[in-house]
């Protein structure tokens, strides 16, 4: 697919508007000082007061926000100029310092020249993503020595389904890009937009080998049996800021996270 980031840069360009008025990004509470992250991924991040963090795949930047007003200095990097354009005039909003770089995250040692103490992604990235060897490299590239991979992801077995959640569409397995066309977007089911876009599913095993053939040694893995999202069709909230898929109650799990160490050069 030579052509997918182009596609999802206009996907994901066509998103920003319908985005930030949806209820989903809660924009006017986001500029008051609420948070946009979540137990799971804060848990693993645990205090991060001066430390730098590359935030890949940041949207239009709520959690490298966020982030930031936690005391870390964040970059957060994405395909898309709006998306980036966004992000730049909520920080300034929020009064942060927050840097944003519009780039794609294999072009992104092209374009900058620095090592963190955290890379960090979360929810909804990989997928966009072709070759994780590649992103696992960048991943590398841009830790200082011991520095840590922080991730919280959708789990793949979500991804195996129809969006109605009745029967198993997709391969488990990064068998061949998945081109489709939707209506809406997750956040909000009944925006007038209607994009192409192209995905990968990726298996737990692909995530967790790229990593440690990439130097970087898993230390906690976590699986969770709800979302902190209600991003997927049909869901319902259980407890507050926690929803599941109705028919499969707590047997399916919907997110994992993990924290991975660079290993040191010896």
């Amino acid at each position: 697919m030579e052509n997918y980031l182009d596609i999802n840069k206009n996907s994901w360009n066509a998103k920003v508007e319908p985005h930030l008025k949806s209820d989903f990004y809660f924009i006017d509470e986001f500029l008051k000082g609420r948070t946009s992250l979540n137990s799971i991924e804060s848990q693993l991040l645990g205090d991060i007061q001066g430390k730098s963090i590359l935030h890949l795949q940041c949207h239009f930047g709520q959690d490298s926000i966020s982030l930031s007003r936690l005391g870390a200095k964040v970059t957060g990097i994405d395909l898309s100029d709006k998306a980036i354009e966004t992000a730049k005039k909520l920080a300034e909003k929020c009064n942060t310092d927050t840097e944003f770089i519009c780039t794609d995250v294999y072009n992104l040692p092209n374009v900058l020249d620095r090592k963190f103490d955290i890379v960090f992604t979360s929810y909804g990235t990989i997928g966009w993503l072709p070759d994780l060897n590649k992103w696992a490299k960048v991943i590398n590239h841009f830790l200082n020595p011991d520095g840590e991979f922080i991730m919280a992801e959708f789990h793949p077995a979500v991804w195996m389904f129809d969006d109605d959640f009745t029967k198993v569409s997709y391969n488990y397995f990064n068998e061949k890009p998945i081109i489709e066309t939707y209506e809406g977007t997750y956040a909000d089911q009944s925006a007038d937009i209607v994009q192409e876009y192209v995905m990968w599913n990726h298996s737990l095993a692909e995530v967790l080998q790229n990593l440690i053939n990439n130097q970087l040694e898993v230390k906690i893995f976590q699986e969770f049996d709800w979302s902190p999202y209600p991003c997927f069709r049909h869901v319902e909230e259980f407890e507050k800021g926690k929803w599941r898929i109705p028919q499969f109650g707590n047997k399916l799990p919907l997110v994992y996270a993990l924290a991975a160490q660079k290993k040191s050069s010896q």
